[in-house]
């Protein structure tokens, strides 16, 4: 396999309810993680490329994404970082980025207000904008858009909603499979695949379990591999993982 001159970035995502780190299974049976600023200041000691925080709960619990941890997230890092969780306004995006946060991922009000990403990336650029994107096969193979966190099915198809906001100035794609969310089963290559050629990053979420699975995803196309209880619990350590990628012929930033 060619590696690519552009490096692949290793994620950690770290699911935020109430003021602590979780991680369940397809959405459901969270379990606590730990403090998102500890969790913070050891990815960032360990060589991870970026972290993801999205506050689960703060859309359907109809709030925003809380400054205080965001700040003091930003506080302990040297590497970018994301939030997400109840954005539904470029006022929203400001305070996040104000709070610290490199780039601010819009979900569910994204959908609802198709508008929302155009705005966001005109006044702070496409690069602080990103579209996350939580997708379910149907009975008959398509992947559908789910909002406010997976509980909710639209009328959009993954592919074709990936390709609009691009097109309305996302700078990023951040996806996510329901089915293989916290499985370890792998991530889903297939939706990836239909994703991947929109020109714009995408971020691969949901099923990883080893260390194939990474190396899986970004030969289908994705710009960055995501993982929470893999890196949380220490079953994957950072290093090894870009080791092994580099072996396979990965470009990654080594620590």
């Amino acid at each position: 396999m060619r590696a690519s001159r552009v490096a692949s970035r290793i994620i950690a995502c770290l699911d935020v309810k109430e003021g602590r780190v979780v991680k369940g299974t397809r959405f459901e049976n969270l379990r606590d993680q730990g403090d998102p600023v500890e969790l913070a200041r050891r990815y960032d000691e360990e060589g991870i490329d970026e972290l993801v925080f999205l506050d689960i709960s703060a859309t359907n619990e109809g709030r925003k994404a809380r400054a205080a941890w965001v700040m003091a997230v930003a506080k302990e890092l040297s590497i970018p970082f994301t939030v997400g969780g109840g954005v539904s306004r470029p006022e929203d995006v400001r305070e996040l980025l104000r709070s610290g946060a490199d780039k601010v991922a819009i979900n569910s009000a994204a959908v609802k207000n198709r508008g929302l990403v155009e705005e966001c990336a005109a006044i702070f650029g496409s690069q602080c904008v990103v579209l996350a994107i939580d997708g379910k096969r149907d009975p008959d193979g398509e992947h559908r858009v789910y909002v406010n966190a997976g509980k909710t099915p639209t009328d959009l198809l993954v592919e074709a909603w990936a390709r609009e906001g691009v097109a309305r100035g996302a700078g990023e794609i951040l996806l996510t499979s329901m089915d293989r969310d916290g499985t370890r089963e792998g991530f889903d290559l297939e939706m990836l695949a239909k994703v991947t050629p929109v020109s714009a990053p995408v971020i691969a979420s949901g099923g990883a379990g080893s260390m194939d699975h990474f190396s899986d995803a970004l030969v289908a196309g994705a710009s960055a591999v995501l993982a929470a209880s893999l890196f949380h619990e220490k079953i994957l350590e950072v290093s090894a993982l870009k080791a092994f990628l580099a072996a396979r012929g990965h470009t990654v930033r080594l620590p």
